[in-house]
């Protein structure tokens, strides 16, 4: 695994206000490349992030979507319309946002509910903006 991509694992988690987890999850192969969180979490939760992010960014019928707006707008390119995903459960919010040059990986932010949504999109933002990407 990329040292590079285990820096902004580390960066994230060390920058955005309130970070509980962060990850980065490659959809090519479908796999949660490496993770640092505050907490122990069991490994079928781990295994299964990596197959939810997928759902999230190309799901069958999320495919579908982009696939109708490319035909209607007569867009040929592979290019992926949803970048960032901001889901919030019960206790706490999580942000999932696609890299910029590389649409296949996807870094995870994990925060209590009481985040301020402005200054973690904006910390996760600067923090892939300034490792170049994933």
């Amino acid at each position: 695994m990329s040292d590079h991509v285990i820096s902004v694992v580390k960066r994230l988690r060390q920058e955005v206000p309130e970070c509980l987890a962060s990850g980065v999850v490659d959809m090519a192969t479908g796999m949660l490349l490496t993770y640092e969180t505050t907490d122990s979490h069991p490994s079928e939760v781990l295994d299964l992030l990596a197959g939810a992010t997928l759902d999230l960014f190309q799901g069958r019928t999320v495919t579908m979507i982009e696939d109708i707006f490319k035909e209607r707008r007569g867009v040929t390119s592979s290019e992926h319309y949803f970048q960032e995903i901001l889901v919030n459960s019960t206790n706490l919010t999580h942000l999932f946002v696609r890299n910029n040059q590389n649409g296949d990986v996807v870094a995870v932010v994990v925060c209590p509910r009481s985040v301020n949504i402005g200054m973690l999109f904006a910390a996760t933002r600067r923090v892939i903006k300034e490792h170049g990407g994933l």
